[in-house]
């Protein structure tokens, strides 16, 4: 059952993992940002797999210790607490093999990032934007739930409520690699608002999820970005209308344009639009990744092509199904009160199960 060169590949890396602990106590290193950030972010990842090493080979010892006994010794009591012994290890050696296993896959770089989340409300007019304002509160409250810090950067609101568009970053641990999963169409069936003859009608909103890009990742060039500067809407009281805070910045040699009318500020809302524009470009170049990994995933098609419709929220029935999976749960009222985490996490072990499946195809 023990799988010897899987633990040598673990122990394989402890020496590159004392390296880069030595390396960042080194003040040279330290007072290089650049190299500080990528050695410790390398570090970080190295540091799960060599504690799921260390404690598989410590249950690994004691599992052969206690087979030994078993077959050598004589004395009843030994041979019975040994027996014991190999019944409680006997079962968590393959969970922790597996463990090791995807731990050892090269995990996705952006997941530990922060994210920009943003919803825009689809086909359905009125509808659509209520429904992009139901999938905004579902994702703040499940923020709350996960400790993780939303900041709103641009908005524009619905007629009858909602949002036509709402952008905003979300900070906290490991938020994009969580997240990922919830870009592409969401579709809802149910009465409307506006409906008076009581029929259901079927309206959608798309979700994109992208990583929030590091100021190391990509390099901007001032002279390549056109600033602009108008006069805020939305709620903010009188001085939004009356001061030219709202920043909008055009990429010039790709087109992009971002805008930030969050805060009062126009350094504030500069340093969040420029913070915003680097991570679209960064994420041009992301794309490539994703459309060539969607191929092969399923749980990633989403990512992949936004355009994929991944999930209905039919209120009728208070159902909600995930297509990319076949999941389907009947507690609507709970899912749009924030918790999703259940379907995220069966989205991250079908992931998870296509990435052990491709890693035994390459080896």
């Amino acid at each position: 059952m023990a799988e010897n060169s899987l633990l040598e590949k673990v122990l394989g890396l402890q020496d590159k993992y004392e390296s880069l602990q030595n390396q960042l106590a080194d003040p040279e290193v330290i007072s290089d940002m650049k190299k500080y950030v990528q050695l410790n972010k390398e570090y970080k990842e190295l540091a799960p797999i060599i504690k799921a090493g260390n404690e598989y080979r410590q249950v690994m010892e004691s599992y052969e210790m206690a087979k030994d006994i078993l077959q050598n010794e004589k004395d009843e009591d030994l041979r019975e607490m040994a027996k014991e012994e190999i019944a409680e290890l006997e079962p968590k050696i393959p969970d922790m093999e597996q463990n090791i296993k995807l731990l050892l896959i090269p995990a996705d770089p952006q997941d530990s990032k922060n994210a920009i989340l943003e919803i825009r409300g689809g086909a359905g007019g009125d509808e659509a934007a209520i429904f992009a304002g139901d999938l905004f509160r579902m994702y703040t409250k499940y923020f709350e739930r996960r400790g993780w810090k939303c900041e709103v950067t641009s908005q524009s609101e619905g007629a009858s409520g909602g949002f036509k568009e709402i952008v905003c970053k979300v900070s906290g641990d490991g938020v994009y690699g969580v997240l990922k999963y919830e870009s592409g169409v969401h579709r809802v069936q149910r009465v409307p608002q506006t409906e008076t003859q009581g029929r259901v009608h079927t309206s959608a909103a798309s979700v994109a999820v992208l990583p929030e890009a590091d100021e190391f990742d990509i390099e901007l060039n001032m002279n390549d970005i056109r600033k602009d500067t108008f006069c805020s809407s939305g709620p903010g009281g009188q001085s939004v209308n009356t001061t030219y805070s709202a920043i909008r910045l055009t990429h010039i040699p790709t087109g992009l344009v971002v805008q930030c009318q969050d805060e009062k500020s126009q350094l504030k809302n500069f340093d969040k639009a420029l913070a915003e524009l680097r991570t679209r470009l960064y994420n041009l170049e992301y794309e490539k990744y994703l459309n060539e990994i969607s191929a092969k995933r399923k749980t990633m098609v989403s990512t992949g092509d936004r355009s994929a419709k991944i999930r209905t929220y039919n209120y009728p029935q208070s159902r909600v199904t995930d297509h990319r999976i076949n999941y389907t749960m009947y507690n609507l009222p709970v899912f749009m009160d924030g918790d999703i985490q259940e379907v995220l996490d069966q989205l991250q072990i079908a992931e998870n199960a296509e990435r052990l499946k491709a890693a035994g195809e390459d080896a």
